[in-house]
């Protein structure tokens, strides 16, 4: 290509021909030539006559210049130009271009654009006929050269994940590299991380690199944590810049359940700084109804925290040791608490032992002494799983002899008989008042009152972990409130009584202040990963790569450990995720993740993503090059005069010039047309033109063969693109994986499991049971499951030996295909199906079931050509056209159960109809 500044020409050489056109012009100019002048007499007859008709005797300029325009506009459209095509040191290299997308959750936010910029850069390579692949580090599957069309075709499909590349998929990109020397584009998100180093050594050793890298702000927002009864959230950024603000924003659900914004706040970065905090003081009623924290206008993941449990509502039991006096509500042991809690938690009330039935967060024990031995056994228990034991003392406990000379499990110290009584009638001290709460106390921060005094309290024995344990005390040092963990729970001792009899502490708004903290510090603290093993834990949902939140509940279970300390992969996506007795979020950025901008060495050449994007003109200089030559046949019919005969067809010219609303049939309608007047089969396209051809050849052999041996006469089958086409018409599709299809988009995602929920069947086809079993051993297994992700398809079984599909047509043991050494799998059966008496299946219900998922190839086995002559080849002689005969029959018996249903299982009610019949 030849370039002129931001215009380039991929064919300069026609050029050359503009040279021609003032001779063309002289040319012209002097066609027709000038009149000779000659004396005739007889001119005098023609004295007075007037002509209508008058000719030039010379093409006036103008219509030659509109001539010259239309011709130059032919010449500069046939020699290609573009507009701001690719420079020359980019353009060099015909080797084949590997296309590395980091595609995480930074690349989310610039998305479209980058997507441009790949799109202009295949456009490129497309021109110069260079093979190309695409390698995502964040999910790599193996690279495969194909051309640029194919790969442009697939665009929509290719999107980030919600994660960034880790040491384990940079291996797995090393491992999928072809052996080949090729140039590299490496479209960068802009974080910086150690996996780059080796595999960009190995791009620099293959061929040339260039990155693209879009210098815009980008932004994260950590996980929320509550500090001194506030929100605290850290907010990123990944470059230094001049002072900024960004607006924080809190989803959650209104009073009614309804999804709204409970608040908005602005946020600074500081000139240059890179993070920055902010607190955020809540009603704890507002704070439990947070469902999300995000960055307002940024399109990422990373811009994304979900809160867990520890800011939502919690489960309190409140157990007294005594019931309250009918009539004197400000003596009940439970009035104080119940006032202080009721705004920010659930209450539960009933016994102990049915309480921990419901598995509360918190239980408050109000002078309770001491427990039965089953009782407490079920309380250390439940410690043990993160609970948290609020216990009070009162007169009960002072004179009960539980923790005395040993300490008792569910006490966090050793308690004086007796307790002490100070500025009572019997006192020479006065009453005692708080002291300020140290910083490790979960209190710090509150404010204390001299007009909150102690007159009675129990004494805890000195220890050595006595020390340790003490979260609060008076000011002469004697402890007020005393803590201890067990397990992942604790144990909390309030050594005054829960009402105003000991104290007039729960008279003060301090007392519902430190209930608030110790009812927010009910976990013992950040999970460990030691905690977590031998636990399993259940997405919820799942945020994707642009921060929107997906229903999770499809997904597979992850293990403990690595929820916690895992990297994020398909396997284990941020979210949040629910265990036996409280949810977990796992969030992009951790509360110790930093950003860094990633420095390339200095031979890469860097490039933004802003560069304008190529344009070819040659179309436009084309089309305007006939319109300048329809304005020159209307000018010359009006030089001429003959422009009044010719205005009905100047007016045709220009209605067929003019676009016109067709109302013929599009290519929708034709399809439902086609797809709907007979029964009609489908595969899907996967961007292998060999596999589409053979499952197009499979679909028509199982049609075949269902128009001869059955009452079903399917037409032609067709071909469906999961992004353009509608799915509904097909009652069966087939879909074959390949290792390199690409991924469908939401809206194809919406319409497949709209397909599924209708009643459709999906017959997924892996291909690999000669090397590989159920699971994702190989490339195809793998694709299947990063598919299958995001549809909802039910539980899975292999099918059992009383499956309708046994039975549909033909009588059935095996399901091969190509192969036959892999299970294949259908919706599993309801756990209450039972065998009926006197027969051989289970009474199941009448569903189809809408996936059936193996991997032995039944398109080789089904495929026909033109003929009706088998294309794949089975075996030898008998053996092998056994073997396609069951393939067959399996085929059929798939069909039948779609079309019917499960109409062989009511055979199952024939014993009871036979019984009342009295036969």
């Amino acid at each position: 290509m030849t370039l002129f500044g931001v215009l380039g020409f991929t064919t300069p050489m026609l050029l050359v021909s503009l040279l021609a056109l003032p001779i063309l012009w002289v040319i012209l100019r002097a066609v027709p030539p000038a009149p000779v002048r000659r004396l005739f007499p007889g001119v005098v007859l023609l004295l007075g006559l007037k002509d209508d008709d008058q000719v030039t005797d010379r093409t006036p300029w103008w219509l030659l210049l509109l001539r010259m325009l239309a011709v130059a506009a032919v010449i500069v459209g046939l020699a290609g130009p573009i507009l701001n095509p690719e420079p020359k040191q980019e353009a060099a290299g015909d080797a084949p271009l590997l296309v590395v997308m980091d595609a995480s959750w930074a690349s989310a936010s610039d998305w479209r654009a980058r997507m441009r910029a790949l799109d202009g850069l295949l456009a490129k390579a497309g021109r110069d006929e260079r093979p190309v692949a695409l390698l995502r580090l964040s999910n790599p599957e193996p690279v495969q050269f194909s051309s640029a069309d194919v790969l442009r075709s697939r665009l929509s499909g290719i999107q980030p994940e919600p994660w960034q590349p880790g040491s384990t998929t940079a291996t797995q990109a090393i491992a999928a590299l072809p052996e080949d020397d090729f140039d590299s584009y490496w479209m960068s998100d802009g974080l910086d991380r150690e996996s780059r180093n080796g595999l960009l050594r190995l791009l620099e050793n293959k061929g040339d690199v260039q990155v693209f890298e879009n210098p815009r702000a980008l932004y994260a927002l950590g996980p929320a944590t509550l500090a001194d009864g506030a929100l605290n959230l850290t907010l990123h950024r990944l470059r230094p810049g001049p002072e900024v603000e960004v607006s924080l924003v809190g989803h959650g659900t209104d009073p009614a359940g309804n999804p709204a914004v409970l608040f908005q706040a602005p946020v600074t970065f500081a000139e240059n700084a890179l993070t920055t905090e902010t607190k955020q003081a809540l009603p704890a009623e507002m704070r439990a109804r947070i469902t999300r924290f995000e960055i307002a206008g940024t399109r990422s993941a990373g811009a994304v925290t979900l809160p867990d449990d520890s800011l939502r509502r919690r489960e309190v039991a409140l157990i007294a040791g005594r019931e309250g006096r009918e009539g004197l509500q400000l003596l009940d042991p439970l009035h104080y608490l119940v006032k202080a809690l009721a705004p920010t938690a659930d209450l539960l009330n009933g016994s102990l032992s049915e309480v921990l039935l419901a598995n509360p967060d918190v239980i408050v024990l109000v002078d309770v002494a001491t427990l039965a031995p089953g009782e407490e056994a079920a309380v250390l228990e439940w410690l043990d799983k993160g609970g948290l034991l609020l216990r009070f003392a009162g007169p009960r406990l002072a004179a009960s002899d539980v923790s005395r000379s040993t300490e008792d499990p569910l006490m966090p110290v050793r308690l004086r008989a007796g307790g002490r009584t100070v500025g009572g009638a019997m006192s020479w001290g006065e009453p005692k008042t708080l002291a300020p709460f140290d910083e490790d106390s979960p209190f710090t921060g509150l404010n204390t009152s001299d007009e909150i005094t102690v007159n009675s309290q129990v004494m805890a024995q000195p220890d050595p972990a006595l020390a340790e344990r003490v979260i609060a005390q008076l000011s002469d040092g004697t402890p007020l409130v005393t803590r201890k963990l067990v397990g992942q729970g604790q144990v909390v001792l309030v050594h005054v009584t829960a009402n105003a009899e000991w104290s007039t502490l729960p008279l003060s708004g301090l007392f519902v202040q430190m209930l608030e903290r110790l009812a927010i510090s009910s976990s013992a603290g950040a999970v460990e990963a030691e905690a977590m093993d031998g636990t399993t834990w259940q997405p919820i949902s799942v945020l994707d790569a642009f921060g929107v939140l997906r229903d999770g509940e499809t997904l597979p279970g992850v293990d403990g450990v690595d929820l916690v300390d895992g990297e994020l992969t398909t396997e284990l996506r941020p979210g949040l995720y629910q265990g036996e007795n409280r949810s977990l979020a796992r969030n992009v950025i951790a509360a110790d993740t930093e950003l860094a901008s990633m420095i390339w060495p200095d031979h890469i050449t860097v490039e933004g993503l802003s560069r304008p994007q190529e344009t070819p003109l040659g179309g436009w200089l084309l089309g305007g090059a006939i319109a300048l030559l329809l304005a020159d046949v209307i000018a010359s019919l009006a030089l001429s005069g003959r422009l009044v005969g010719a205005r009905a067809a100047a007016g045709l010219i220009l209605v067929l010039a003019l676009p016109v609303e067709s109302r013929a049939q599009g290519p929708d309608d034709q399809l439902a047309i086609a797809a709907t007047s007979e029964v009609v089969f489908a595969h899907v396209l996967t961007g292998d033109a060999k596999l589409d051809q053979l499952a197009g050849a499979a679909m028509r052999g199982l049609s075949d063969t269902l128009f001869y041996r059955t009452s079903v006469e399917p037409a032609l089958p067709l071909a469906v693109n999961l992004e353009e086409d509608e799915l509904a018409f097909f009652p069966f599709i087939y879909w074959p994986i390949s290792p390199d299809q690409a991924i469908p988009s939401d809206a194809a995602y919406a319409k497949l499991n709209e397909y599924l929920r209708s009643g459709g069947m999906i017959l997924f086809d892996t291909r690999d049971a000669d090397i590989a079993g159920f699971g994702t051993a190989t490339p195809n297994g793998r694709k299947l499951q990063a598919l299958a992700a995001r549809l909802d398809i039910p539980p899975l079984e292999p099918i059992p030996e009383d499956h309708v599909l046994t039975r549909t047509f033909y009588l059935l043991q095996d399901f091969p295909g190509r192969y036959t050494g892999r299970d294949v799998w259908v919706e599993a059966a309801p756990p209450d199906a039972e065998l009926v008496e006197g027969m051989p299946f289970r009474n199941l219900n009448d569903n189809v079931t809408p996936v059936v998922i193996g991997g032995n190839d039944w398109a080789s086995a089904w495929a026909v050509d033109q003929t009706g002559s088998p294309l794949v080849p089975l075996g030898r002689s008998f053996t092998g056209e056994r073997h396609r005969e069951i393939a067959n029959r399996f085929g059929v018996n798939l069909v039948m159960h779609v079309l019917t249903g499960n109409y062989k299982s009511d055979q199952v009610h024939v014993p009871a109809l036979l019984d009342r019949l009295g036969q």
